[in-house]
């Protein structure tokens, strides 16, 4: 179904006297080459509305794909509901927005929990607003069920190839390089679509994005992740340690669709084996999962927006997959919020309807409008207060190794410090896997056998870290086991975004605004949200784990001697962070907690070599920054 694109050329009808952009304060039209093809309508830099969001068309294609997930014997297709200009019928071609998920059927999208729905077969409601505001600017939609999800055959796979040759064959098709029939089986062609796709997620949706990038697929020219995944291993496990049971095979379990839970049950029987919860190793079913390896096919310019305090889908995912990026020079953007699991259409409504809409302007349109001579990142550093900085991480931002000292005096915390540490101190801790975070990080002062505290002096300044600090800890086990974990804590009484409180830190009002124009079965209303705030003394700013049976490798275990000596090298996770003058920088040492991992059980005790042990941190301005 190799199909001819009509050739589109850019009409300019006001230029500027300058240098400026060419839309700029003008007025322009895409169109065909005689200019009698319906045409999108340029003003000021952006598309605007010149088409009916109630008159556009709806429809329902399923496409063929080579995968037979559920080995029935029949190759699975996947669902694929789309709005369109009614002038796609009249010749013009547009680009597509594309959102894939495999909450369609249960859960839904966006706070409001919106699900698609259907009458007649025709899908009349698509969740989210893109739907509302981009197809009148003269955009398709597509909404794609992932395999094995709501009308899409086969099984999901938790984030295996399958997953993603499935959305990758959508996109396929809007390229004429696969097949796919209607509702009623008749052979369907995307001849309206110029094959530039877009794809917008938040979550396992915004996953999906960065595995079909990974692939390099042509068509596919930017992806908007948002508290996406990049690494599955990294979801479910971290340094060795597994923070959650039979993630994979549960998550599979929710998301299928349910007409197939009893046809996909080996399927996810055999991901509960393949994962190897007990041991928490990566191994080739994590390697499959992990598109970060493959981050140099991307080709597709990427805006990633991440929580910093995402508890769901940590920091990591975005700072390995922003690492990779910047390798390959990527054309990139990136916001950092200090919410968690949410999305910035919550958090900053009207700022983000503006930047999406000039971002996809330019990556599906050609629009020259400026988006990518703007700062390259925007980072929340309080309620509602963003700064902008020309790269992230910071450019001046260097490692900075700060070891732990001994206590000035029994029984009070150790010492945080930039210079050497004299002596061969050491320091023990006891594991007890019963305590929480919380009790680890309080009341840094009181003595406890379960942890040890290092404290830097009070900051005479403000200090910025950007990007991912490192812990290193020189130490002996009384025994083959143990996990080590450290906390990262600015202790000082601030006030601060409350991002375990609410949803994700939001409260959702009552209130609505509208983006874009709606149907009686489609509102382009939505609640409005506010951030949630509290003043606490200290602020947990980053985590790392680590199995300390993985110190060579995280392939394999290796069974720890006793009182042994060993170099436990790991990362924290991925964090910018302004601690203020006036508060102290902390690092808080212990073997197991169980809070937000499965615990090691042993009785074990750490023996930590201070001086020989610290953390290294990217601070802004490196050594000459820390007084301490």
């Amino acid at each position: 179904m190799q199909k001819t694109k009509k050739k589109l050329i850019l009409v300019t009808l006001i230029f500027s006297l300058l240098f400026s952009a060419p839309f700029a304060g003008g007025f322009s039209a895409l169109a065909d080459d005689t200019g009698t093809v319906p045409a999108h309508v340029v003003e000021d830099g952006v598309t605007q509305e010149a088409f009916s969001y109630e008159d556009a068309v709806r429809e329902s294609v399923f496409v063929e794909t080579n995968l037979d997930t559920d080995g029935d014997g029949v190759n699975d297709r996947i669902a694929v509901d789309i709005i369109r200009p009614a002038e796609t019928e009249e010749g013009l071609e547009v680009p597509v927005i594309m959102v894939p998920s495999p909450y369609y059927e249960r859960l839904g999208r966006g706070n409001e929990s919106q699900l698609k729905e259907f009458e007649d077969g025709v899908p009349v409601k698509f969740p989210l607003y893109y739907d509302n505001y981009f197809v009148p600017r003269g955009y398709a939609v597509a909404l794609v069920d992932m395999i094995g999800t709501n009308n899409s055959d086969g099984c999901p796979t938790t984030g295996g190839y399958e997953e993603t040759e499935g959305v990758k064959a959508v996109i396929d098709w809007l390229n004429g390089r696969a097949d796919a029939v209607d509702r009623d089986d008749n052979e369907a062609d995307a001849y309206w679509s110029t094959g530039k796709v877009g794809i917008y997620g938040k979550s396992y949706d915004g996953t999906l994005a960065n595995a079909v990038a990974a692939t390099g697929v042509d068509g596919l020219e930017t992806i908007v992740p948002i508290v996406a995944i990049s690494s599955w291993y990294n979801y479910y496990r971290q340094n060795g340690v597994t923070l959650r049971n039979n993630g994979a095979s549960g998550l599979a379990n929710t998301v299928v669709a349910s007409e197939r839970r009893d046809l996909c049950a080996p399927v996810r029987s055999e991901i509960l084996d393949l994962m190897d919860d007990p041991s928490g190793n990566y191994n080739e079913f994590w390697d499959e999962r992990n598109y970060v390896k493959d981050v140099d096919n991307v080709k597709a310019s990427v805006f990633l927006v991440h929580g910093l305090n995402d508890l769901n889908v940590q920091t990591n995912h975005f700072g390995e997959w922003w690492e990779g990026l910047e390798k390959n020079d990527v054309p990139r953007k990136i916001w950092l919020t200090q919410t968690a699991h949410t999305e910035p259409f919550d958090f900053r409504r009207a700022e983000w309807v503006d930047t999406i809409h000039r971002w996809f302007d330019h990556w599906l349109l050609g629009i020259d409008n400026g988006i990518m001579d703007e700062p390259m990142a925007d980072v929340e550093r309080g309620a509602n207060e963003w700064e902008t900085y020309e790269t992230w991480p910071a450019a001046d931002a260097k490692d900075v190794n700060l070891r732990f000292g001994p206590a000035a005096e029994d029984g009070a915390p150790g010492v945080l410090t930039s210079g050497p540490v004299q002596g061969n101190n050491v320091d023990t801790l006891v594991n007890d896997w019963t305590r929480t975070e919380t009790q680890l990080v309080t009341n840094p002062e009181d003595p406890s056998d379960n942890r040890l505290v290092f404290l830097s002096d009070v900051l005479t300044e403000d200090l910025r870290i950007s990007g991912t600090p490192e812990l290193d800890v020189r130490a002996t086990i009384n025994g083959e086991a143990a996990n080590l974990t450290a906390y990262l804590v600015d202790y000082g009484t601030d006030e601060r975004v409350n991002h375990q409180g609410g949803s994700s830190g939001l409260r959702q009002l009552d209130e609505r605004d509208c983006w874009g124009q709606s149907t009686d079965r489609d509102s382009a209303c939505y609640r409005q949200h506010e951030i949630l705030t509290h003043t606490r003394d200290y602020e947990i700013v980053t985590r790392g784990f680590m199995d300390a049976q993985n110190y060579k490798n995280f392939w394999e275990s290796n069974p720890l001697r006793d009182h042994k000596h060993y170099r436990f090298q790991w990362d924290a996770y991925t964090h910018d962070y302004v601690f203020k003058e006036g508060h102290r920088i902390g690092v808080v040492l212990a073997s197991s907690t169980r809070s937000r991992t499965v615990p090691n059980r042993d009785e074990v005790e750490v023996e930590v070599r201070l001086g020989q042990s610290g953390i290294t941190l990217p601070v802004s301005g490196g050594k000459k920054a820390v007084d301490f």
